[in-house]
C-alpha cells in the first residue's frame, strides 16, 4: 500500500479553502430571502391577479392552463401540479413516450399519474426555492402540458442522451420570470 504524503502548507491551503468557499455561500444565501408561503403569494399574485387559495395552497391560470401550488412549510415541501387528462385514455405507447420526456425533454418538471390523473408536476424544497427557482418551475410544469401529444418538453433544453427531439418553449418561461421578478 502507498503512502500518501501531505505537507502542511497544502492542508492549511485545502482548509483555507474550504472555510473561504463556505463562507462565500453563506453570504449568498443571506442576500436572498428564504421562501415561505407569504413570499410564494406575492410571486403568484404576480403572475395572475385572480389566483385562489391560502397559504399552503393556490390554484390559478397560466397560459389558459390550470395550475395548483401546494406547499408544508413545516416539511420545507413545495409543489407544482398541473392536470392534464384521465389516465383512462393512456394507452402503452403513451405511457412508454412519457417516461422518455421524464428522462430528456420535461427536465426538472415531471409527468406523474395520481388519483386517476395524468399530471405535470414540479416539487422542489421550499426554503431553498428562489423566485427565479418558481417560475422557472411553473413555466416548465405548464409548458408540459401543453406540449403533451407533441413534443413532451418543459421548454428548457433537451438532455441530448435521450430519445426526445422538439421544439423549445423557451419564451413562456422568460415571460413569467419577468411578471414574477417585478416584485
Amino acid at each position: 500500500m502507498k503512502k500518501m504524503i501531505v505537507s502542511l502548507p497544502l492542508i492549511a491551503f485545502i482548509f483555507h479553502l474550504v472555510i473561504a468557499t463556505n463562507v462565500h455561500a453563506q453570504s449568498e444565501l443571506q442576500e436572498r430571502p428564504v421562501m415561505n408561503n407569504a413570499r410564494l403569494n406575492e410571486i403568484i399574485k404576480r403572475v395572475d391577479e385572480n389566483a385562489q387559495g391560502q397559504p399552503g395552497f393556490w390554484s390559478f391560470i397560466v397560459e389558459n392552463v390550470e395550475v395548483q401550488v401546494i406547499t408544508d412549510e413545516r416539511s420545507n415541501r413545495m409543489r407544482i401540479v398541473s392536470p392534464i387528462l384521465k389516465t383512462s385514455s393512456l394507452d402503452e405507447k403513451t405511457l412508454y413516450r412519457l417516461m422518455q420526456a421524464n428522462f430528456d425533454s420535461v427536465l426538472d418538471a415531471r409527468y406523474a399519474i395520481a388519483n386517476g390523473i395524468l399530471w405535470s408536476t414540479y416539487i422542489h424544497p421550499l426554503e431553498q426555492l428562489s423566485d427565479e427557482d418558481f417560475l422557472i418551475g411553473l413555466g416548465q410544469t405548464v409548458n408540459s402540458v401543453v406540449t403533451y401529444g407533441s413534443t413532451y418538453t418543459s421548454g428548457l433544453l433537451s438532455f441530448q442522451g435521450g430519445d426526445s427531439r422538439g421544439i423549445i418553449q423557451r419564451d413562456l418561461i422568460d415571460r413569467l420570470k419577468k411578471k414574477g421578478q417585478e416584485i
